[in-house]
């Protein structure tokens, strides 16, 4: 990012994402060692290993802004800053085996990594595009649906004043909510639970909803946790199955929802009451009421 487009965003970012992204200082290979082994996922990195792994960054940097250029029209110089700010490295870790991969990040192919569970690390081309269009504002409140490897969030809080997530699978939802205070993200909240409920107990709703697991419909209980003015991300489509479409709603001052079909994209499902729950009757949240499915492209799995 241009030191232009970084002052550009400055005003944006609440000073979060021009801070060291790790509590103590700049980060080095020393800080993400003691980062790691203080969210309870100790690794050992040599130095020529780490610096190689940094050495990769600003092509991927590059790479997303490319990307949004070419996708929206544009890359939001917060969006770039909250990206320069996240060690990506910290969030490659294979929970179910206890191993740590930072040497994945930043990788010339975006991808999915897998996180252990049955989740993923989604590919970063993925996360930076839906993380803009969700239009993250200084102010807002956002909720995640599939924590997941915590990233989404992660980059979320660099730019919003409150970050919530929600994780079903527990032994993830457990592990990742302790990898977020050794880095200073003190905005981020994650509990473990069913996502289709949302999180009602947060005072006033949200600003931002973003849902990383393809659901059928969009969970109803969403919309109403929706502030007026609020936006929510959401992978409608079948488990498994191509022709999922991502969708951006917004509910406006009357609370009237609207809904606009964006990219063809694929994610793993949305599990839990989703799987047990009848579509609503009608309403713009129903997968068949969609128009034929766009490109799908790029091609995206779940952070849940």
């Amino acid at each position: 990012m241009t030191a232009a487009a970084a002052a550009a965003a400055a005003p944006r970012l609440l000073a979060r994402a021009d801070a060291a992204p790790a509590a103590g200082g700049a980060w080095t290979r020393e800080a993400y060692e003691a980062a790691m082994a203080q969210s309870g996922r100790p690794v050992s990195l040599t130095e020529a290993q780490f610096q190689a792994i940094q050495a990769r960054k600003p092509a991927a940097m590059h790479r997303i802004e490319a990307y949004l250029k070419e996708r929206l029209g544009s890359a939001d110089p917060a969006v770039m800053a909250a990206f320069q700010a996240v060690p990506r490295e910290y969030f490659h870790y294979i929970y179910s085996e206890h191993r740590a991969t930072p040497g994945e990040a930043y990788e010339e192919t975006p991808k999915p990594w897998a996180i252990g569970y049955g989740s993923a690390l989604s590919d970063y081309l993925g996360q930076a595009y839906m993380t803009q269009i969700c239009k993250p504002q200084p102010g807002d409140t956002t909720l995640e649906i599939g924590t997941g490897s915590g990233f989404q969030s992660s980059l979320l809080s660099r730019i919003v004043k409150q970050a919530y997530s929600i994780e079903i699978i527990e032994p993830l939802g457990h592990a990742v909510s302790k990898i977020f205070a050794p880095l200073g993200y003190d905005n981020v909240h994650t509990r473990v639970g069913d996502g289709y409920y949302g999180w009602p107990e947060v005072d006033g709703g949200f600003d931002i909803v973003i849902v990383t697991c393809a659901a059928q419909y969009a969970p109803p209980d969403l919309f109403k946790q929706m502030k007026p003015g609020g936006r929510m991300v959401i992978p409608i489509g079948q488990p498994f199955k191509r022709g999922q479409v991502l969708y951006v709603y917004t509910k406006d001052a009357e609370g009237k929802i609207h809904s606009r079909r964006d990219m063809g994209v694929f994610f793993i499902p949305m599990t839990g009451q989703m799987m047990k729950a009848p579509h609503p009757q009608g309403g713009a949240s129903r997968v068949s009421d969609a128009a034929p499915a766009p490109k799908a492209e790029p091609q995206k799995t779940s952070d849940e």
